[in-house]
């Protein structure tokens, strides 16, 4: 017996025509995050909040405790006006992507260089096991309470991007952000869960510059090598114990990360327009219309330089030096600019 014997012609076409929108709607809002795109490589609360079920949000954390701990406030005791001190919980919704194995050890030649951005089959591996899934927005979300926080989040999306995602942005102003505009947060630990996210190309040679690609750059005065640290490790006084020489790359440009950022009332940090960094970038003599590479200690602070260049600036060129100083120096390479202690 078919459905024609049993059922009115009439009825049939409002059966169909229900089901019809139904797969209709059920369609929509699959490609209601799976077609979209983002706004650009910042997204600001206020979005993000209206978007939240479009996005996967990734809370970069180098503490990981604090994802399901408690934010801390000071109070003035005079005006009443409360300070966030320690960001704690996180969006609720939000997964945590641990810092720690976004970076390995690496060989390279005869030389262990640490802190490197892991290879293509490995870094596919931490995004799965972190729940990352494919084709659907990724925002990520730094502490947000200093440009090393910010850095956190702007490191990995320059993982990200090195091996193919260009859908994902950073949150400006981070959690900490999100906390002093009074926005729902969560102290739950998230479910452990497998993601679907693959490696979809392998643009090293895009973003990344190697020692090699940095010396050249230095002979040739071909473009500008920009020196991410403050400016104390840049002139020489201090360094970290895995630097293994004092000063700089010869001829580097130094954008150092309090530059990078702009200080909110009540504690966190937030990204400058793009027209403050285009400013500053031509005041420190970096050619926008020329490549360049950005460098630190160890990968971690360049992530800030590269970001304004490559993804604010429009800056095409340019790369990140993953081996940074770390590398630089243990290939002995020349440094100058170190200023005596007296």
């Amino acid at each position: 017996m078919t459905l024609s014997k049993t059922l009115p012609a009439s009825v049939m076409r409002r059966g169909l025509f229900k089901l019809a929108v139904s797969v209709g709607v059920l369609c929509g809002a699959g490609l209601s995050w799976a077609g979209m795109t983002l706004p650009g490589p910042v997204v600001d609360s206020a979005w993000l909040a209206a978007n939240l079920d479009k996005v996967q949000v990734f809370e970069v954390r180098a503490n990981v405790k604090s994802f399901t701990g408690a934010p801390e406030f000071e109070t003035d005791a005079k005006s009443g006006k409360k300070t966030l001190v320690e960001v704690g919980g996180h969006i609720p919704g939000s997964r945590l992507m641990d810092t720690k194995p976004l970076r390995v050890d690496r060989k390279i030649g005869e030389l262990t260089v640490k802190y490197m951005i892991p290879e293509g089959p490995a870094f596919e591996k931490v995004m799965q096991a972190m729940g990352v899934d494919a084709d659907k927005p990724i925002v990520l979300v730094p502490l947000g309470l200093d440009m090393t926080d910010l850095d956190d989040a702007l490191r990995a999306y320059w993982q990200l991007k090195v091996y193919g995602e260009d859908n994902m942005a950073v949150l400006d102003g981070g959690m900490a952000n999100w906390l002093l505009e009074g926005r729902a947060h969560s102290s739950e630990a998230a479910t452990a869960r497998q993601g679907s996210w693959k490696v979809k190309a392998d643009r090293s040679a895009q973003y990344m510059a190697d020692s090699q690609a940095v010396a050249d750059a230095v002979a040739a005065k071909s473009g500008s090598v920009v020196d991410g640290r403050d400016l104390r490790s840049f002139h020489g006084l201090a360094k970290r114990d895995y630097v293994h020489a004092a000063g700089h790359i010869p001829g580097a440009k130094v954008l150092p990360p309090e530059l990078l950022n702009r200080p909110v009332a009540g504690g966190a940090v937030k990204l400058q327009s793009t027209a403050t960094y285009r400013a500053l970038v031509a005041a420190l003599g970096i050619d926008a219309d020329k490549p360049a590479i950005a460098y630190c200690n160890s990968g971690h602070l360049a992530s800030g330089p590269w970001f304004v260049m490559s993804e604010l600036l429009g800056m095409r060129n340019a790369r990140l030096y993953d081996g940074s100083m770390h590398q630089w120096t243990l290939e002995k390479r020349p440094v100058e600019g170190a200023i005596p202690l007296q």
